[in-house]
């Protein structure tokens, strides 16, 4: 199925080998329409998710093959493979990839290219499990249309630069946004609390929304306090601070942000899948633990749904129980609006701005250049 960002790739195919032929190619070629699929977001701005992690681990792979000439020498089957260390560390350097985790290389690229086709015997990454090498299904790369064998690792390496390019350029648009909302703030702060909002959404990337979440309710428990101590007569009182525990997405045992001094742990999400809820509870050992879910349904539907999921696979009550017992609370997408709201009553809409700005740089190894870096 075409998206805005089709029209992208088959220019490129017909740079690379002619109008009349790039979509004969296009229509035989299944790694082709996988990165179609995968680039939908393209041109939906930076608030749409991005799919870097299994685009990414074709790229790198398919880097490696060019890199040795084998598009031009043939050979590719006598290869020793790519090693994993260096595509890992080829696909964290890319723009966007600096967190990226080897669950696309290992499995999660081909299980999903199995799903778009599932009639088909090709499997796009072939590994050995012992020397952990890699290599791209090169059936995959050439295309014959008529009488003649394309290569296309060239196009491929070519399509994912153009869609990073235009992520690149999109999440530079965005941060221009933020920081002309921060001159503007003080005279037309509806325009930041709407700006804000629209960042609360089911389809926003899931960095992003991770980021606002955080900086909302960092600034709604900014202002709360507690009393504690070792003794009655000698109680401290302090305010509760959130901490942003690392990069989203991170390896890091499920815990996006923690607060202290309740010592209070938080996990941003957007699947119900009540596997995921219960492994993060088991990392932390069964500790108490917050979901921010981002999902507009009712945070009772949210419990209910992953209650009712869970009893189908565990048929005793006490262990599901057990498990549920640990979500200390769910907050959804209405009640970060609501604690949105309060915190803006309470004078932090800027703060809260610049906490989004401050994040998202990290987050996109954004420098003050206005480039970001590769």
């Amino acid at each position: 199925m075409e998206n805005i960002f089709t029209a992208n790739i088959k220019s490129i195919l017909e740079k690379h080998f002619g109008k009349n032929r790039a979509s004969d190619i296009f229509e035989k070629s299944l790694i082709i329409q996988y990165i179609n699929e995968k680039t939908r977001s393209a041109n939906k701005g930076s608030k749409s998710r991005s799919s870097f992690a299994n685009l990414y681990a074709i790229y790198v792979i398919v880097e490696d093959y060019i890199a040795h000439h084998f598009d031009k020498k043939g050979g590719y089957s006598k290869y020793e493979g790519a090693a994993f260390v260096n595509l890992f560390k080829r696909q964290r350097e890319l723009p966007f990839g600096s967190k990226l985790q080897n669950h696309a290389l290992n499995n999660r690229m081909n299980s999903e290219f199995q799903k778009y086709f599932p009639s088909s015997e090709l499997i796009p990454i072939l590994r050995n499990h012992d020397t952990n090498r890699y290599w791209i299904n090169e059936n995959l790369l050439k295309i014959k249309v008529g009488n003649t064998n394309y290569n296309i690792a060239n196009v491929i390496i070519e399509v994912i630069d153009e869609y990073s390019k235009t992520k690149q350029d999109a999440f530079q648009r965005f941060v221009k946004t933020c920081e002309e909302l921060q001159e503007i703030g003080k005279t037309t702060p509806k325009k930041i609390e709407e700006f804000v909002i629209g960042l609360l959404a089911p389809n926003v990337d899931a960095r992003l929304f991770e980021i606002v979440s955080y900086s909302i309710l960092k600034y709604f428990y900014h202002d709360q306090k507690i009393f504690w101590g070792y003794e009655v007569e000698k109680l401290n009182k302090e305010n509760l601070k959130l901490y942003k525990t690392g990069r989203t997405n991170a390896n890091d045992g499920g815990i996006d942000f923690v607060m202290k001094p309740l010592g209070r742990f938080f996990q941003v999400t957007e699947t119900l899948d009540f596997k995921k809820y219960f492994l993060d509870i088991d990392k932390i050992q069964k500790y108490p633990i917050t979901f921010v879910i981002k999902s507009t349904e009712p945070t009772k539907d949210l419990l209910k749904k992953i209650r009712e999921n869970a009893s189908k696979t565990y048929s005793i009550k006490l262990i599901v129980d057990k498990y549920m017992g640990c979500i200390e609370e769910v907050i959804n997408i209405p009640t970060l609006n609501k604690r949105f709201n309060q915190a803006v009553k309470q004078g932090y809409l800027n703060k809260i701005l610049d906490e989004v700005v401050i994040q998202s740089k990290v987050e996109f190894n954004y420098e003050e250049d206005n480039n970001i870096q590769e």
